[in-house]
C-alpha cells in the first residue's frame, strides 16, 4: 500500500474517533451543566479538546451555548466537530478507491449535516441533546457500515490503528483532567454524580455498575478506565487492539520499520497490563498517565516516519 494512502486513512480514523469523543463528552457535560447550572464549569472539557489557553478557556467556561457553538460548528476552532469531519472527509475522498462506497457516504452525509447553516441556530434555541444525537448517530453508522464492509487487509489495519491510538490518549487524557479537579487525591469523597457523569462521558457507567457493586470510589474508576479489558474504552484495551493491528503490517519488506514500533507498543502493553490500581497510585496517577500519553505519541510519530514517509 502506498504510504500516502496509508496515511489518510489513518488519520480519516483518528478524526473520525477524536469526533465522537468529543460529541459524546459534549452531550454528557450539557446533561450535567443542567443539573447544576450554577456550579458546572465547561473548562475541563475545554482543557481536554481545544487548544485555548486558561484565560481564554475561563472566559468561556460558563457559557453553555457559547461552547457548544464553539466545540461543534466554529470553524476558528480546528478541534471543532466540522472541522474534524471536514478534514476526514478530505483524506477519505483522497482514497476513495481504497474504502467502500457505504464508507465514503457515511462520511459525505456527516459533513453535509454539519455544514448546515441552521445548526448554529438549533444549537442556539433548541435541545443540544437532541442536536448532538443526530450528530453521533451519524458517527456510529460510520463506524458501523466500516466495520462490517471494509476488507480485513492493510488499509484496514492502519483504520483500526489510527482509531485505537487516538481512544487511548481521549481515555487518559479524560482520565487525567478529571482526577486534576481532586490533586489526584484517591481518598477524597466525591458525589455520586462526579463520577456518573465521568463514566457516562466514556460510555462506561453501565458496566461499572455491574463490575463494582460496592457503589462510586476512585480507585475502581481507575481501574476500569485504564485496566479493563472487557471495557471498550479502557487504555488497556485499546493498547491491545492497537497492537493486535499492527502485528497484521508485518512482512518482509519492512522488517526494521516493523520491529521498532513493535517493540514501542509492547513495552507500553506490558506496562499497562502488569499495573494495579496501587502501584499506578504509588507512582503518581498524574504522571502514569502522561508517560502513557507521551508513549503513544511517541508511537504515532515513529509511526509516521516508518510507514508514511515523513521526515
Amino acid at each position: 500500500m502506498l504510504s500516502r494512502v496509508a496515511d489518510s486513512l489513518y488519520w480519516m480514523s483518528r478524526y473520525m474517533e477524536r469526533t465522537d469523543g468529543i460529541l459524546r463528552m459534549l452531550k454528557i457535560n450539557y446533561a450535567s451543566s443542567q443539573d447544576d447550572v450554577q456550579a458546572f464549569s465547561w473548562k475541563p472539557v475545554l482543557k481536554i479538546f481545544t487548544f485555548l489557553n486558561d484565560e481564554e478557556a475561563s472566559a468561556l467556561a460558563h457559557n453553555t451555548r457559547g461552547v457548544l457553538q464553539y466545540m461543534v460548528i466554529d470553524k476558528d476552532n480546528p478541534n471543532s466537530v466540522l472541522n474534524m469531519v471536514t478534514l476526514a472527509r478530505e483524506n477519505g475522498r483522497s482514497v476513495q478507491d481504497h474504502i467502500t462506497k457505504e464508507m465514503w457516504q457515511c462520511l459525505n452525509d456527516f459533513y453535509h449535516t454539519v455544514r448546515q447553516e441552521k445548526l448554529a441556530e438549533w444549537l442556539q434555541k433548541d435541545d443540544p441533546i437532541t442536536i448532538l444525537d443526530m450528530l453521533i448517530k451519524h458517527g456510529v453508522l460510520y463506524f458501523g457500515t466500516t466495520d462490517i464492509t471494509m476488507a480485513r487487509g492493510e488499509g484496514n489495519s492502519f483504520i483500526n490503528i489510527g482509531k485505537y491510538i487516538e481512544r487511548a490518549i481521549q481515555s487518559a487524557d479524560i482520565l487525567d483532567v478529571k482526577f486534576s479537579d481532586s490533586n489526584y487525591d484517591m481518598d477524597e469523597a466525591k458525589d455520586t454524580t462526579y463520577w456518573k457523569y465521568l463514566l457516562l462521558s466514556i460510555s462506561g457507567y453501565e458496566l461499572y455498575l455491574k463490575t463494582y457493586r460496592g457503589g462510586f470510589e476512585a480507585r475502581n474508576v481507575v481501574g476500569q478506565v485504564i485496566l479493563n479489558d472487557h471495557f471498550p474504552r479502557s487504555v488497556i484495551y485499546s493498547v491491545n487492539r492497537l497492537h493486535r493491528y499492527f502485528e497484521r503490517l508485518k512482512n518482509e519488506r519492512n522488517v526494521n520499520d516493523f520491529n521498532q514500533v513493535d517493540f514501542m507498543i509492547g513495552k507500553l502493553k506490558s506496562k499497562v497490563k502488569f499495573s494495579t490500581p496501587e502501584t499506578i497510585f504509588q507512582e503518581g496517577l498524574h504522571q502514569f498517565l502522561t508517560e502513557t500519553k507521551n508513549d503513544l505519541y511517541v508511537i504515532g510519530k515513529t509511526l509516521s516516519q516508518n510507514y508514511f514517509s515523513y521526515t
